[in-house]
C-alpha cells in the first residue's frame, strides 16, 4: 500500500484523484508527487476545541502532521458520529475498519513491499490517538492488528509466513489477534497451561486462551503454548494459527464495561492441528516474543488512552463553553478552569512520554521502561480525565445522551490490558534498579 493513501489529507469528495506530497524515510521528509485514489475520507471538518496540542505544532515532520490531520478528519466524520451506536449495540465497526485499511492504518509500520504503509512508530502513535479519540473500540482493534498480530510476525516470521499472514491482513478486510492470557494466569505470562505437542504431522494445540481482543472477527492468531514444561517460561513457543480451523472453538462474547464494539472471547483449542511451519521463531522463544511484542503494544495502548483522554477534555471544554450558570458560561469559573488545566497538563505530559517511547523504538534503542511509563501515565490520565469530564458535566455526564460516560467506561480497561498499572510500576522499578547497577 502506498504511503500517499494514509497521508492523502482531507478531501471534499470520495474517489477524487489528487496529488499528495511527503513521504517519511529514516525520519526525513522526501518530496515526491504521487497520484492516488482517495477513498473514504469524506468532507473536511473544523478542528474541535482542544486540538491545539503538540501534535498540531510545526515541530513534527510534515508527513506526520498530514497523518494527524487525516486521522482527525476521518475520526470526526466516520467514527465519532457512530461511536455511541457501536457501543450501545456491541457492533463491530466493519466498514470503518475497512476504510482504515484503505488509509493504511491497519499496517502502519509494515514495509511497503508487504503491502503496508512503511512508516515509523511515532506515526503509529499519532494515528492511534486520533482514531481512539473518535472511537476507543476502533482504536483497540487497530492496535491489536498492528502491534500484537502483525508486529511479531514482522520481527520473527519467515518470508513465507510474512507473505501468508501479513499481506492479507493489511487492508482491514481481515484482522488478527494475540492469544497469551489464560483463565488462570492473568499477569503471569510465563505460566502457560496451553500445550503444543509435535508429531510428524505437525503441532497439536490443547488449552484455553482468555480475554482475546478481536477473537470473534480474527482470521489468524498468535498463540503461545508450552512445548517443554521442564524449561518453564523458556519452554513456551509461539504459533500462528489460522481461523477458523478444526479443533478451535470460540467462547462466549464477553459483555464488557467498555470498548464494547471490539469483541473479547476465549479461544478453546481441543487437539487443534497446525503445520510445523506455523511455529513462529524458534522453539522456546515464545516468552521472549511475547515480552518484546507487549513492549511495542504498550505504546499503542498509551496512544489509545491519550485519545480517550483528549476526547474527554474536548467534551468538557465544549460543554463548559455552552453551559451557563450565574449569568455566564461555567468555563469562566475558576473551579472548572482548574479541572481543565489539570486534564490538559496530564494529557500533554503523557503524550510526551508516549512519543519518547516511540522515538526510542524507531531509533532501535531499548524502550521497555519508557513504554511502561507511557502506558502507565496515559492510562491513568485517561481515567482521571474521564472522571473530571463527568464532574464538569454534572448530571449530564451521567447519562448516555452525552459521550462522557462512555469515555469513563472505555478508559478503565487501559489500566488493565497489556499489563496492569501494577505490572507497569514493577517494570519501571526493575529497570531503574538495573540502571543504578543494583540487583
Amino acid at each position: 500500500m502506498d504511503w500517499s493513501a494514509p497521508i492523502r489529507g482531507c478531501t471534499k469528495t470520495y474517489r477524487k484523484r489528487t496529488v499528495v506530497r511527503g513521504v517519511v524515510r529514516n525520519d526525513r521528509v522526501n518530496r515526491v508527487e504521487r497520484e492516488v485514489v482517495v477513498r473514504g475520507i469524506g468532507r473536511c471538518l473544523p478542528w474541535s476545541l482542544g486540538s491545539r496540542s503538540i501534535a498540531s505544532l510545526s515541530s513534527l515532520p510534515e508527513t506526520h502532521q498530514m497523518l494527524h490531520k487525516t486521522c482527525r478528519d476521518f475520526a470526526e466524520s466516520e467514527l465519532k458520529p457512530l461511536a455511541a451506536k457501536f457501543d450501545r449495540e456491541h457492533l463491530y465497526p466493519k466498514e470503518q475498519i475497512r476504510k482504515m485499511g484503505e488509509l493504511g492504518l491497519m499496517a502502519v509500520d509494515v514495509p511497503e513491499k508487504l503491502g503496508g504503509t512503511g512508516l515509523d512508530y511515532l506515526a503509529y502513535a499519532i494515528a492511534m490517538e486520533e482514531i481512539s479519540r473518535g472511537c476507543a473500540s476502533a482504536g483497540v482493534i487497530m492496535s491489536v492488528n498492528n502491534s500484537l498480530y502483525l508486529g511479531p510476525i514482522l520481527k520473527f516470521g519467515t518470508d513465507k509466513q510474512k507473505e501468508s499472514f501479513i499481506r492479507p491482513f493489511v487492508t482491514g478486510e481481515r484482522v488478527g489477534c494475540f492469544a497469551l492470557s489464560e483463565p488462570g494466569n492473568g499477569s503471569d505470562a510465563g505460566a502457560a497451561s496451553t500445550v503444543a505437542r509435535l508429531s510428524d504431522a505437525g503441532w497439536t494445540l490443547t488449552g484455553t486462551k482468555s480475554w482475546i481482543t478481536n477473537g470473534y472477527e480474527a482470521e489468524a492468531s498468535i498463540v503461545f503454548a508450552t512445548t517443554d514444561k521442564s524449561k518453564k517460561h523458556k519452554g513456551i513457543s509461539a504459533f500462528i494459527v489460522p481461523q477458523p480451523i478444526a479443533g478451535l472453538s470460540l467462547g462466549k462474547k464477553e459483555d464488557k464495561l467498555g470498548i464494547r464494539a471490539s469483541s473479547t472471547c476465549s479461544l478453546i483449542f481441543e487437539d487443534c492441528n497446525i503445520p510445523k511451519d506455523n511455529l513462529l521463531g524458534e522453539p522456546g522463544l515464545g516468552f521472549k516474543i511475547a515480552m518484546i511484542t507487549l513492549d511495542a503494544g504498550r505504546i499503542g495502548i498509551a496512544s489509545q488512552a491519550l485519545g480517550i483522554a483528549q476526547a474527554a477534555l474536548d467534551t468538557a471544554v465544549e460543554y463548559a463553553a455552552k453551559r451557563n450558570a450565574f449569568g455566564s458560561p461555567i468555563l469562566k469559573l475558576q473551579a472548572i478552569q482548574a479541572k481543565i488545566a489539570d486534564m490538559a497538563l496530564r494529557i500533554e505530559s503523557a503524550r510526551l512520554l508516549t512519543w519518547r517511547a516511540a522515538a526510542l523504538k524507531d531509533a532501535g534503542k531499548s524502550f521497555t521502561k519508557e513504554a511502561a511509563m507511557a502506558k502507565l501515565a496515559a492510562s491513568e490520565t485517561a481515567t482521571f480525565s474521564a472522571h473530571q469530564c463527568i464532574q464538569v458535566l454534572g448530571g449530564m455526564g451521567y447519562v448516555t445522551e452525552m459521550p462522557a460516560e462512555r469515555h469513563y467506561r472505555d478508559a478503565r480497561i487501559t489500566e488493565i490490558y497489556e499489563g496492569t498499572s501494577e505490572i507497569q510500576r514493577l517494570i519501571i522499578a526493575s529497570n531503574i534498579i538495573k540502571e543504578y547497577g543494583l540487583n
